[in-house]
């Protein structure tokens, strides 16, 4: 059964491989069919972080994979909603 599947990573101040976020987000570009990007800002325009939804498509198999790197950088918080097709 197919689903749709919408990951929520959540940038925080302390994530530091932030180059290593946007490379996989490029090396997994084929799989992501909606980027929703919400940037956090305190009262001086700094960035305290940021949230991303991302709509996936395409072979479960490298949703997974993409999942999984993005697990891998420390500090990012990512979350998950499957629904039925």
């Amino acid at each position: 059964m197919e689903t749709i599947r919408i990951l929520g990573v959540r940038i925080t101040p302390e994530v530091k491989d932030i180059t290593g976020v946007q490379e996989i987000l490029t090396r997994y570009g084929c799989v992501i069919k909606t980027r929703l990007g919400l940037h956090e800002a305190d009262e001086d325009g700094r960035s305290r972080g940021g949230l991303l939804l991302v709509e996936l498509t395409g072979e479960a198999q490298e949703m997974d994979h993409f999942e999984k790197a993005l697990r891998g950088i420390e500090h990012l918080v990512v979350g998950r909603m499957d629904f039925p097709a």
